[in-house]
Formats: structure tokens, sequence, C-alpha cells
């Protein structure tokens, strides 16, 4: 039996964390932007994508965002044997 996850810990080691908070925060915004321009809506399950993630200096301005289906834009390019690129 595993041992059930502790989220008031879990919040406060990692998500409170101000840096953490402050991409949350873009994340969202990139969300609204898109929601205002029709592209996406609540429960819809689409993604958000950055084309240029902002961990590589890109921003979340509407030329740089692009809509995608949950599943494409949560997976991670591997190699044949399984290992994330």
């Amino acid at each position: 039996m595993t041992k059930p996850r502790n989220y008031k810990q879990e919040y406060k080691d990692f998500h409170g964390k101000p840096e953490q908070i402050a991409k949350r925060a873009q994340r969202v915004k990139a969300r609204r932007i898109m929601e205002k321009s029709g592209a996406v809506s609540k429960g819809d399950g689409k993604d958000v994508d950055h084309k240029k993630p902002l961990s590589k200096g890109g921003s979340t301005s509407r030329s740089n965002l692009q809509v995608l289906s949950a599943k494409s834009n949560r997976s991670y390019s591997r190699t044949k044997s399984g290992k994330m690129k």
C-alpha cells in the first residue's frame, strides 16, 4: 500500500515558492489570452502551448501561443528505447 500524498507539504516545498507562483501566473495569463480570442474555452480539453518555451526566452504574447490537444502538449519526444530526448 502506498502512502497518500501530503499536498500541504508539497505546496509548501514546491508550489508555494515565488518562482513557481510566477511561472503559474504566466501560464494562466497565456490561457486567458487564448480564451479572449476564442481559440479555447474552459473545459475543452485543450492546452495552450508556447511555441518558444518561456524557459528558453519565449514570451506570453499571442504570436508565441498555440492550441494543442492535452495529449500532444504533454508528451515528450522519445528515443527508440523509450528514453526522453
